[in-house]
């Protein structure tokens, strides 16, 4: 098979093509979460939602267009050919055998399979429990459904590395008389790819307090610079029957706006139930697109787009740590491991500015800098920063920063 040479470098013109990243910037609908408009003489550079500003795999669009040519799109169940795709790249990328059709579940998005999930171990009002920084969805799915967020955080080492607090897990589970808790790996905002020493500490902590365990392993392919993934599900028996794990291909090949999750559990009982509340759901059904799309990602070709594309990820994630290191003074942040978010942590800088977060923002936004206020994350001295550009575009936004930062 003849594999195609892909191009991220060369700049796509997203304006006008349903990207809330680009159209959505001073968007009034958006107030408070997106971008303003840049003064005049700045173009935006989208650096705020979490999706790529690169052309999806031509597995994908060729998937689609294949399934298009047939003029009939009534009702259907998903082919043995998405579960064995499915299968495939689990094989393939995370290295986990023996999965099953019956324990792969469709989902409309992580965040649904999240919900039916918190459903089948807690009640509103209930608590549960969250690393903080926090992914503001899942902040939005938890409290807007009525459940109590209780927040461990994550403490920078020494070397400014993200560390989960087991003992303030394993205090605050107690307390609070917790029965779930969401885990996130890759984490999201912080970038922080957990080392199967840490999961498995983590799961044991979950393990003795009988505290079932929602995983978010939507960024489990985006790993940079080497680092490795281990899913939660492998680090013990515990985990493999009381982990409820939640992927997509929606972040990997940019495939969003599609919309298609899955869900993989492999004790039967947590399973059904969950499945039992996702199908009393009535939006909770699959897009016939959304499966060729899987079907067309989780492919030959598209782990060649992908190994691809890592490189240039990785590459944006060190650029923008040496400007970190460099030339943004009083500024921090983790060298990104997986994802391709990056958590600024401007505190030192605003202090010995005497700026507020919210005016650092704006200034960042007046010259162009679409990033995002990292108090939506529960980190309330950062920014949030997208590194899923061309790398002459990262170049070019912390050219900027520089420029008004210092």
């Amino acid at each position: 098979m003849c594999f195609k040479k892909y191009d991220f470098e060369t700049l796509i013109d997203r304006r006008g093509h349903d990207a809330i990243s680009i159209d959505g910037i001073g968007n009034p609908n958006f107030k408070g979460f997106a971008p303003d408009k840049a003064k005049e003489g700045f173009d935006p550079i989208p650096m705020w939602v979490a999706d790529m500003n690169f052309p999806t795999a031509d597995s994908v669009t060729e998937a689609i267009i294949e399934r298009a040519k047939h003029p009939a799109f009534g009702y259907f169940e998903p082919s043995d050919e998405y579960y064995e795709a499915i299968k495939y790249w689990h094989k393939l990328r995370k290295h986990t055998d023996g999965i099953k059709k019956e324990y792969i579940g469709y989902e409309n998005g992580v965040l649904g399979g999240v919900l039916s999930a918190l459903k089948v171990f807690a009640a509103p009002g209930d608590a549960v429990l969250l690393h903080s920084p926090t992914y503001v969805g899942f902040t939005e799915v938890v409290s807007g459904n009525g459940y109590h967020i209780v927040h461990s955080p994550l403490i920078r080492d020494e070397g400014g590395a993200w560390r989960m607090d087991y003992e303030d897990m394993d205090r605050k589970i107690k307390e609070n008389h917790i029965h779930v808790a969401i885990f996130c790996n890759p984490h999201n905002p912080c970038g922080r790819v957990w080392t199967k020493e840490e999961i498995t500490r983590a799961m044991e902590v979950y393990e003795k307090n009988n505290c079932a365990v929602i995983s978010d392993e939507i960024w489990s392919d985006l790993m940079m610079n080497g680092n490795s993934y281990t899913p939660a599900q492998s680090v013990s028996e515990w985990a493999h029957d009381n982990v409820m794990a939640f992927y997509a291909p929606s972040k990997t090949f940019n495939l969003a706006g599609l919309i298609g999750a899955y869900h993989i559990i492999y004790n039967k009982t947590i399973r059904e139930r969950v499945q039992g509340i996702s199908s009393k759901l009535v939006y909770n059904s699959m897009n016939v697109f959304s499966e060729h799309a899987l079907i067309g990602a989780y492919s030959e070709e598209g782990n060649n787009w992908l190994s691809q594309l890592l490189p240039v990820l990785s590459e944006n994630v060190n650029v923008a740590d040496d400007y970190v290191r460099n030339k943004l003074d009083g500024v921090t942040a983790f060298k990104t491991e997986g994802t391709y978010m990056m958590l600024l942590d401007c505190e030192e800088y605003l202090k010995s500015h005497n700026m507020t977060r919210d005016e650092l923002i704006k200034k960042g936004w007046d010259y162009g800098v679409g990033w995002q206020d990292g108090s939506l994350f529960n980190a309330p001295y950062s920014i949030r920063l997208n590194l899923a550009s061309p790398t002459a575009r990262i170049k070019e936004a912390f050219d900027r920063m520089v420029s008004f930062m210092n």
